[in-house]
């Protein structure tokens, strides 16, 4: 599928300022409601790339949306329309068909649960790096409050889905924490939920992406609170916050063979980079290798083409 000419990395909106820019998404303020922007943004290790990838914004708006759809009778979620005409309704003489098109949401406003929801099934990124560090090749160890036997390999199926909140961190890298601590940051009775949420989720998702042909080794939820309750928000079930393998060539001791952006992180692992921005900027294989995953794990789990 050829690609856009160019990444949309910054959005502007006449008359509209955001009042949050996350690593990827714009937030706007409607009033009633929010608009989120999916830009072409890529962030690794907690830094964003100075180059974006085309296209990308689109295809994870696309692809939040379709989970949405699918895991609302499990817990509610924010989202309103990804409707172009609504939103250009919605917006009025700032709607710029170029800038916005196939990359929004209207969505509820919640107040964001301070912690990140991660279930893991199978072991590897910052957990794997812990793991070897606390000796657990020869022994058993307890990471975060967590028992895990000796021995696991890299990329290695865990004896059950474990859950394993994160710091949401404005400056620095996000830490892996104990349900302790995320108990603490973001009270007990709403930490529960969120945990109980997130196995739940992750259990049906990893149902759908089974019947594909894909592992969905882990993923990571963000929660929000409104007067009705807990609610699912930001993204659900991408590349950027999923690791998705294929099933036909997953074998555990190595990296494996991504649908997500573990293939930036891949080679970011090469460089002398100090993990600290600025980022440096990628190449065009690596943009181009990026793209083609996101679009075909978006073709193995709806069976269809990204709209781009």
């Amino acid at each position: 599928m050829p690609a856009s000419t160019s990444a949309i990395t910054h959005i502007s909106l006449a008359g509209i300022a955001p009042i949050r820019s996350g690593k990827v998404r714009e937030i706007f303020d409607l009033g009633q409601t929010l608009l989120m922007v999916a830009t072409d943004r890529v962030s690794a290790f907690d830094v964003v790339m100075p180059n974006g990838i085309p296209d990308k914004g689109k295809i994870l708006n696309q692809l939040s949306a379709l989970w949405f759809n699918k895991l609302r009778d499990i817990i509610p979620n924010h989202l309103i329309t990804i409707n172009d005409d609504e939103i250009a309704d919605a917006l009025g003489g700032c709607y710029d068909e170029t800038q916005l098109g196939g990359r929004c949401m209207i969505v509820e406003k919640c107040e964001p649960v301070l912690i990140e929801s991660v279930a893991r099934a199978y072991i590897a990124g910052s957990l794997y790096k812990e793991y070897v560090t606390a000796g657990g090749m020869e022994k058993n160890v307890a990471l975060h409050g967590i028992a895990l036997p000796p021995g696991l390999l890299l990329c290695g199926k865990l004896p059950q889905t474990i859950f394993t909140p994160a710091t949401k961190a404005q400056t620095g890298h996000d830490e892996n924490i104990g349900f302790t601590e995320a108990a603490r940051i973001a009270g007990a009775d709403v930490a529960l939920e969120c945990r109980l949420s997130t196995m739940r989720l992750f259990q049906s998702a990893q149902a759908i992406c089974e019947s594909a042909g894909i592992i969905l080794a882990d993923t990571k939820f963000e929660f929000g609170t409104c007067e009705a309750g807990l609610k699912l928000i930001d993204e659900a079930l991408t590349p950027d916050s999923s690791r998705f393998w294929p099933k036909e060539t997953y074998a555990p001791g190595k990296n494996q063979d991504s649908l997500d952006k573990q293939f930036i992180r891949d080679y970011l692992e090469t460089l002398t980079w100090d993990k600290k921005a600025p980022g440096p900027e990628l190449p065009k294989q690596v943009v181009e290798g990026t793209r083609e995953r996101y679009i075909d794990i978006f073709k193995r789990i709806t069976g269809a083409d990204p709209r781009l």
